[in-house]
């Protein structure tokens, strides 16, 4: 037996003996609002749907923003084989409740059981997918090795890896090494990426770029769009996007050096709407709060958009968004769903996280980074914003071919098995 044999047994093993406090374990996490009353036990490989008819694809992606870009990879594949049906996983509940606004069609959700064997196979037996695929960064070798056993087809796509974590990995060479053998097409964002992976072991890496441009736009209610567009008529509209503590500072100390815009302030985290209403409150800043069906009068400096699952809202009401996580040292978030509404994008200066996707925007003046303290003086004029977001429409174009050449690959590799 080779070494990497003997670590995937001893994992897998592991795996075993664990298993008895998985319910322990998730109880605790229910009676701490951090798991949906009805649905945890999905996390031990029990289905709370049935398998649909036809040939079904399993895509799985670990938290929000990465479960929402697979929409874009579902639409191609959705276009190129009508017949599919998709079961979307995930790992956090926001994620779930997310993703049930905007379901993609002959789509479903389920949460990804924990990495141990008997609930993986559980759900193996119960959906019996025909492609499985994996994306970003949340790789489970347990379940990767579970999904090769039951003969399934396996890819990783939109693949992203720091540094950091590919120091920890590495650590466990041989065990990402046994898991990257069980899979057949392995495409990544970057080349660091690319490279991250060739040195874990992953053969034959190709680089597509990232699926989060390519992702249909964010929904919204039509009706309450309309309404809402003709109580804001001839106000300038921005939004701080997933904000921060240092995002909102930023914010608001450009709104104060302003007179005539209403800034959406759309927290990343909901449980810090309390506190952003009190800094409103010693700031003497007249706001309306989303969550108390609030809507902003001719006085209304701030709109507190403290309710899950609106961005598609936010970003079609706004002239311009002010993307977070780039003032908290957080890494920023993601840009694409702003550019995809045609809403232009102005960021802090950490992009960690989306270090390829703002270059490329910033590259051709589709978003621009602004330095601490200076937000006030590079908020667009609305002919600026106009030529931003027209800018940003060649990216997301090409990022779509992109995903459809890679949804080819995708169903040749399904095909490919079913004819055996």
């Amino acid at each position: 037996m080779t070494k990497d044999a003997v670590i995937r047994a001893a994992y897998q093993a592991a795996g075993w003996a664990l298993a008895p406090l998985a319910p322990v374990v998730l109880k605790r996490r229910l009676a701490k609002g951090r798991e949906l009353p009805d649905r945890w036990r999905e996390k031990l490989g029990h289905a709370t749907l049935p398998r649909p008819k036809g040939r079904l694809v399993w895509l799985h992606a670990v938290g929000l923003g990465e479960t929402m870009a697979l929409r874009g990879l579902i639409k191609a594949l959705a276009q190129q084989a009508p017949d599919l049906e998709f079961l979307i996983t995930s790992g956090t509940r926001g994620s779930a409740e997310v993703i049930a606004r905007d379901m993609p069609p002959n789509a479903r959700h389920q949460f990804l059981p924990l990495d141990s064997p008997p609930f993986l196979n559980r759900f193996l037996h119960h959906w019996q997918p025909d492609l499985a695929i994996w994306s970003e960064q949340d790789i489970w070798p347990g379940a990767i090795f579970a999904t090769q056993t039951h003969g399934i087809p396996q890819a990783l796509v939109n693949a992203r890896m720091a540094k950091r974590s590919y120091e920890g990995r590495a650590r466990l060479g041989s065990l990402y090494r046994a898991a990257f053998a069980c899979l057949r097409v392995i495409d990544a964002q970057d080349p660091t990426t690319a490279q991250y992976l060739s040195k874990l072991g992953a053969q034959g890496v190709s680089v597509s770029g990232s699926l989060k441009p390519a992702a249909p736009p964010l929904g919204t209610d039509p009706a309450e769009f309309s309404k809402l567009k003709a109580a804001l008529a001839g106000r300038r509209v921005w939004v701080a996007a997933s904000s921060h503590a240092g995002d909102q500072a930023e914010a608001l100390a450009a709104l104060e050096a302003t007179s005539d815009s209403l800034l959406i302030i759309a927290p990343r985290f909901l449980n810090r709407a309390d506190a952003i209403a009190a800094d409103l409150r010693a700031r003497n800043l007249p706001f309306a709060r989303r969550s108390a069906d609030e809507v902003p009068g001719p006085e209304t400096r701030v709109w507190l958009a403290d309710t899950l699952g609106e961005m598609g809202l936010w970003y079609r009401l706004a002239d311009w968004a002010l993307v977070g996580g780039g003032f908290d040292a957080i890494g920023g978030h993601n840009p694409w769903e702003a550019v995809n509404l045609g809403c232009p994008v102005l960021h802090g200066p950490d992009t960690a996280n989306f270090v390829t996707d703002y270059a490329a925007l910033e590259a051709i003046g589709a978003a621009r980074q602004v330095a601490p303290g200076t937000l006030a003086s590079a908020l667009p004029a609305p002919s600026e914003a106009a030529e931003m977001a027209t800018k940003a429409k060649a990216l997301v174009q090409d990022a779509q071919q992109k995903v459809q050449t890679l949804a080819a690959r995708l169903l040749a590799l399904m095909e490919a098995q079913s004819c055996r």
